[in-house]
């Protein structure tokens, strides 16, 4: 790239003007302007910087691009992130409450059934229950009697 300026506005910008570059500048009131800012700016002093200026700025772009660099990575951003989390949750304890809920029904609905079904069936007779000790002997196991099997022998 050529240090030359590339039109007039720029190179009132890098050098100040004699008068007969000056009168060749085209007579635009633009140019008057600019010309008359870059006079203003070029009567004001320097403005005294620290030694180590150049080496501060050089750091702080450093530290500006390690920064964009590590904010470009995964990072977890609460602020995105906390209302997904927040539906979520609402969406889990409206689940679990509905499942809840629904086994609950079903558990109901199966005892209605049973005690249904057991309403249906005729009763027994009073012939049976008359009989009852005898019934429940049956289900017993019957066991060996020892006086009785050594009198045999």
């Amino acid at each position: 790239m050529e240090n030359e300026p590339t039109n007039s506005r720029e190179s009132l910008w890098r050098q100040p003007l004699s008068v007969s570059e000056r009168a060749k500048l085209p007579d635009a009131p633009e140019q008057r302007l600019e010309a008359r800012l870059t006079d203003a700016l070029s009567r004001l002093s320097d403005a005294p910087v620290p030694s180590n200026f150049t080496a501060r700025v050089l750091a702080a772009v450093e530290l500006d691009e390690a920064h964009s660099a590590r904010s470009r990575g995964w990072t977890l951003n609460w602020r995105l992130l906390w209302p997904r989390v927040a539906v979520m949750a609402a969406v889990m304890i409206f689940a679990s409450f509905s499942l809840q809920r629904y086994e609950v029904q079903s558990q109901r609905a199966a005892l209605a059934k049973s005690v249904a079904q057991m309403v249906a069936q005729p009763l027994p007779n009073i012939e049976a229950l008359e009989n009852l000790d005898a019934i429940q002997r049956m289900g017993r196991t019957a066991h060996a009697d020892g006086e009785l099997l050594a009198a045999l022998q």
